[in-house]
C-alpha cells in the first residue's frame, strides 16, 4: 500500500518560492519593456517565450501559495513599469539580458531543486531549471548569429600533462616571476568581467534615468565598483599576455525619462550585486595565483559594503519586502 504524507512547505522551499516570485516579477517589467521597442523578429520570439515563462512562474507560485493559506508577496507589477516611456536600450540588449539573468536563472534553479523534498515544489523547479534552459540556449544562439558573443580567450593545446612542483607564497607575488594563468582562473575572470561588463551598461542606463539622487548616488558607486573589477582583471589578461576583453553590445539610448520605479531598479541592482559576491567567492575559492587571491579578498568586503548601502537605502525608503521569517518566541512569551 502507498502512503503520502502530506506536509506543508519547509522554511527552504517557501524562501527559494518566495524569492522566485519576487524576481520573475523584475523579469516581467523589464521584459515588457524591451519588448514594447524591439524591432527584430528573432529576438522578439525570444523576449515572448521569456514573457511567457516568467508570468507563469509567477502564477503556479500564487497558486500554490493560495493552495497553503500562505500571503501572496507583494513583489513588483505593471505599477513598477511605464510603458509609455521612450526606450532605454537599443534592440540586441535585450538578447543580453535574456542570456545574463538565464545564466544566473541555472545556477540559482540547480541549487533550489537540490534543497527542496516536496514533489510539487521539486518539480516546479525541475520545469523551471529546464525552461531557463532552453532560454540561455536560444539566446547563445541569437549572439553568435548576430556576431555580439564574447568568447573566452583560447589557448594552445598543451602535448603533455604537468604537476605543479613549485609552491607560490604570497611573498612571490612581489619578488618572483609568477607562472601563467591556468584555464580555470582565467575562465573566471572571463565571466567575471563579462558579468560586471552587463552591470556597467545596466548601470549606466539607470543612472541616466533615476528619480531620486540617493538612488543615482548609489547606482554611480556601483558603476565605479564594476568598472574596478573589469580594469583589474582585464590588465591581469594582458600582462599574460592575453587579450583583455570588451562586450561586444553596450548601447544605451539618450532618455532621461524613466520607465522603471526607483523601488524596481535598487532591488534589481542590489539582487545582481548578492550575485557578484558569491561569483567573486567562487572564482576565489578555486583559484591559486596569489595576485588572484588576494584582489579577489579585497573585492568580496567592498561589495558587501555596497550591498548593506543598498540595503540601507531601500529601508530608508520602505521599499524593501521582508522575507517570511520564524516568529519571535521571546517576544511572544514577553521575555
Amino acid at each position: 500500500m502507498n502512503v503520502t504524507h502530506e506536509v506543508g512547505l519547509s522554511s527552504t522551499e517557501i524562501a527559494w518560492l518566495w524569492s522566485v516570485y519576487i524576481n520573475e516579477g523584475v523579469s516581467v517589467c523589464f521584459i515588457k519593456h524591451l519588448q514594447k521597442y524591439n524591432t527584430h523578429k528573432d529576438v522578439d520570439s525570444l523576449l515572448k517565450r521569456a514573457l511567457e515563462l516568467s508570468t507563469k512562474h509567477i502564477e503556479e507560485i500564487k497558486q500554490l501559495f493560495t493552495k497553503e493559506n500562505f500571503p501572496i508577496p507583494r513583489g513588483f507589477s505593471d505599477e513598477d513599469v511605464d510603458l509609455t516611456a521612450p526606450s532605454l536600450f537599443f534592440d540586441l540588449f535585450s538578447v543580453s539580458f535574456v542570456y545574463g539573468m538565464s545564466r544566473i536563472g541555472l545556477v540559482t534553479y540547480a541549487q533550489m531543486v537540490s534543497c527542496v523534498a516536496r514533489e510539487d515544489v521539486r518539480q516546479f523547479f525541475a520545469k523551471c531549471l529546464q525552461s531557463t534552459l532552453e532560454l540561455y540556449n536560444i539566446s547563445i544562439e541569437l549572439m553568435l548569429h548576430k556576431g555580439i558573443y564574447d568568447r573566452p580567450p583560447m589557448i594552445p593545446y598543451p602535448d603533455h600533462i604537468e604537476f605543479i612542483r613549485n609552491k607560490e607564497t604570497f611573498i612571490s607575488k612581489w619578488l618572483e616571476k609568477q607562472r601563467p594563468l591556468n584555464v580555470i582562473e582565467i575562465s573566471e575572470m572571463f565571466f567575471n568581467i563579462e558579468r560586471n561588463y552587463f552591470g556597467l551598461i545596466l548601470l549606466t542606463a539607470l543612472i541616466q534615468v533615476a528619480k531620486d539622487e540617493k538612488v543615482k548616488k548609489f547606482l554611480v558607486k556601483g558603476k565605479q565598483l564594476a568598472e574596478k573589477q573589469i580594469e583589474f582583471l582585464n590588465k591581469t589578461f594582458i600582462k599574460d599576455d592575453l587579450l583583455g576583453t570588451v562586450m561586444v553590445n553596450s548601447e544605451v539610448t539618450t532618455t532621461t525619462e524613466s520607465p522603471f520605479s526607483d523601488r524596481l531598479i535598487m532591488f534589481l541592482v542590489t539582487a545582481l550585486n548578492q550575485q557578484g559576491v558569491a561569483y567573486i567567492g567562487h572564482a576565489l575559492s578555486i583559484s591559486s595565483r596569489v595576485d588572484l587571491v588576494s584582489e579577489y579578498s579585497k573585492l568580496i568586503p567592498e561589495i558587501m559594503k555596497y550591498g548593506k548601502d543598498g540595503m540601507d537605502l531601500m529601508l530608508e525608503y520602505e521599499w524593501l519586502e521582508e522575507p517570511p521569517h520564524a516568529p519571535n518566541r521571546k517576544e511572544l512569551a514577553r521575555i
